[in-house]
């Protein structure tokens, strides 16, 4: 896939947990680690915007486009 993930980057630069993270953004434990480690196809709007506002950050800083060879 040529979407990569950055979530993980972005909470340690924030020193935020994976925990209080989910509490801020109101998404599962589970769903959040899915999408820090890549393992989703679609994200919804909605949560995307929830986790940038608990992170301060843009939705650049989340995804990254790498176009493949």
């Amino acid at each position: 896939m040529a979407i990569i993930l950055r979530l993980d980057r972005v909470m340690a630069d924030r020193k935020m947990s994976l925990n209080e993270l989910s509490e801020k953004v109101g998404v599962s434990n589970v769903n959040l680690s899915k999408i820090k480690t890549g393992k989703i196809s679609a994200i919804r709007f909605s949560t995307l915007d929830a986790i940038c506002k608990a992170l301060d950050c843009q939705p650049g800083d989340i995804l990254e486009y790498l176009p493949e060879k």
